[in-house]
Formats: C-alpha cells, structure tokens, sequence
C-alpha cells in the first residue's frame, strides 16, 4: 500500500541533519562509579541519508540516539541538528524506541494521532486519513478503535511506528523499532520503511543489533566499539536504492555483512 505524504516543515538550510563533534557522555552509577558511554565520538549524517548504527550492546547506540532527542546532555563535545544546537522550535524529529510507550486508556488510532496534539501540523492535512494509512500500512486497519491490552506486543510497536510518522518527520531515530516484531512482519517493514525513505527522503537514525537489518536498510552503516562507544568503522552500503528480497542474495550483501562482522568481533567471518 502507498501512503499519502503530507508536506512536511523543511529543515534550516544546511546539508546537515545531524552531527556530533568529539561527544563524550559519562554517566554515574547508583554507586557513583564513572561509566563513559561516548568517547570522542564523530558522525555526521547528511540530510536525507538513512544510517544503521550497529554494534556490541553498550557500545553507546541509543546515547547516540538520546543525544540528538535532547534527551541527554554531552559531558564534552557538541550535538548539531539541522546546524542548530538546540531542538526548540523545530518538531520534527520522531522517535521510536523498543518498548511502544502507548497509552492504555486510548484507543489505537488516538495513540496514533497523540503528537497532533503537540507537534506542528501541516495545514490542510487530514492526520486521521494519514493515521488510517498508516495503520493499514503495518496490517492494523481493522484495530484502530481497540485498545493497546487488546494487542500483542508486536503490534502495539506496529502503533508507535504509526504513531513517529504521523507528523511526517523530517528526521527520524529509531532504536531496534522491529526488534518485537516476528520475523515474516519484521521483513516487510523493513522494505516498507526502506520504500518510505526513498519516497519522502526522511533522514534516518537507525540503532539494531542485527548485521542483515544494518545492511538491508542502510545508506551508510556506522560500527561501534565496545564501551567506551567510538566509531570504528563507516562505509557506504552500495546495493540498489530500491531494496527487495533479491537484495538479499546480491553477493555484496555477503560482502558488507562481513565487514560488519570484521568491525564487530575484529575479524572477518570464517
């Protein structure tokens, strides 16, 4: 199914999302022992570009994310969006994190439609025509007036998908959003959200654990190091723009899934 794209605010003029220059984040357990979750960590993620962010887990993925929501403050470093480095006045970054965070006395198409309530909506868009869409874009369209205990978890993820696009951001994080989801519905938002980055040229922060998603989905796939969180390796992911399930059997899929792998465990698969 094709949805309908509202026009959406542009960002500032910059060819820019996002960038961080030397960010450190540490962090203090409930013991007051230092935890350094970033360490002079460099990316910049050019307007439209839809990057994984892969790696160990708490190598620092989901600070990344954190930091460019305003969500967690630098101990050294800065975090530019859109050549700003601050958020206000700008709404249109979306997030989406593993647990859906719905709320249980709304109804599925309200929790859809909640950051209408707060964001800035383009005038003359029908958001309950778009949350409609959306709904029936991840198989849901027959659940919009059940509530979220009447869902699985999977599907209540399905929701807060639905939930980040109704605003149509222009940036979009998303910390392993399919990671609930099984794995015949988890293949098809992956092409469904490769198909929505190429028709509306969203910038795409995307934090998995999975080598296959990083390089199905990925412009660009960024590997971590282990905690402290540095990049350690960034390539381009050159396979066609339009990514199917023959993708998957392009001898470069391979290829790049063992660089991934090389990055990760400091070797190249066997």
């Amino acid at each position: 199914m094709t949805i309908s794209d509202p026009p959406a605010a542009d960002l500032p003029a910059t060819s820019e999302a996002i960038r961080f220059d030397h960010v450190s984040v540490e962090f203090r357990t409930r013991h007051g022992e230092p935890v350094l979750a970033l360490d002079s960590f460099d990316l910049s993620v050019a307007q439209g570009e839809f990057v994984s962010l892969v790696g160990p887990s708490g190598c620092g993925k989901s600070t990344a994310l954190r930091l460019v929501a305003q969500l967690t403050e630098t101990t050294k470093g800065q975090v530019r969006v859109a050549g700003a480095e601050s958020l206000r006045g700008f709404s249109r970054v979306a997030l989406v994190f593993q647990s859906p965070n719905l709320l249980p006395w709304k109804t599925v198409i309200d929790n859809v439609l909640y950051p209408v309530r707060f964001g800035s909506p383009a005038a003359g868009v029908d958001h309950r025509v778009r949350a409609r869409e959306l709904l029936a874009l991840v198989g849901l369209e027959r659940f919009e007036n059940a509530y979220p205990s009447e869902l699985s978890g999977g599907m209540q993820q399905r929701v807060a998908i639905c939930r980040s696009l109704v605003l149509d951001p222009k940036i979009l994080l998303m910390d392993e959003p399919f990671s609930a989801l099984d794995a015949l519905t988890r293949e098809e938002l992956q092409f469904e959200l490769r198909r929505i980055h190429r028709h509306t040229g969203k910038t795409i922060l995307f934090v998995t654990h999975s080598i296959s998603e990083s390089v199905l989905l990925a412009d660009r796939i960024v590997v971590m190091a282990p905690r402290p969180g540095r990049l350690k390796d960034s390539f381009v992911v050159e396979l066609a723009p339009d990514r199917t399930p023959a993708t998957l059997h392009d001898p470069r899929f391979a290829q790049y899934s063992d660089r991934v792998r090389e990055g990760i465990y400091g070797r190249a698969a066997a």
